[in-house]
């Protein structure tokens, strides 16, 4: 029987889909008095692997990558999930989004993504939400899973995870 272990503080991120320049830096200052200092966001980035947002935010979308600098208990996951939904209708004008919040976490050994939508692949984890571990690292690299997003196949978001890995490693080294 395996010793049962309360598992080591993940790093936290979020992937934020938008349409309007301005609103990612309101709710980024929100997140930050949530969850604490952003320390790495990436690049924004044309978001054109798919059309699943269209009909709700709009076309000529952008994306961006953050991390926070404090750690968190992976349990977590489910109740920031629900708190970024709420955050995402703060800013909603008639049952339509504008800005899209996809919190998840890394460890040493995936990326694991929250998420409101079941499928084969994805656990449940309370509330309401499932988590989906959508990067796998091998041989010092993430990989993609064969259901991993379009965007998250990129060489640059890959590149990206790495290093917050990278900050993330060196964090609990002390």
């Amino acid at each position: 029987m395996g010793k049962i272990e309360i598992h080591e503080k993940v790093k936290l991120i979020a992937g934020i889909i938008y349409k309007d320049d301005e609103l990612p830096e309101i709710v980024l200052k929100k997140l930050a008095g949530i969850y604490g200092e952003i320390d790495i966001r990436s690049e924004p980035y044309s978001f054109n692997h798919t059309d699943y947002y269209k009909d709700e935010i709009g076309d000529n979308l952008k994306k961006f990558f953050i991390s926070f600098a404090e750690l968190i208990d992976p349990q977590m996951i489910a109740d920031i999930k629900i708190q970024t939904n709420k955050l995402e209708n703060t800013h909603s004008e008639k049952n339509r989004r504008k800005i899209n919040i996809d919190p998840g976490y890394v460890t040493p050994a995936k990326l694991v993504l929250a998420t409101t939508k079941d499928y084969s692949h994805r656990i449940y984890l309370s509330k309401g939400i499932f988590g989906d571990v959508h990067l796998n690292m091998h041989k010092g690299k993430f990989k993609p899973n064969p259901w991993t997003y379009p965007d998250y196949r990129e060489e640059f978001v890959l590149e990206f995870f790495e290093k917050v890995r990278k900050v993330y490693l060196e964090s609990l080294a002390y």
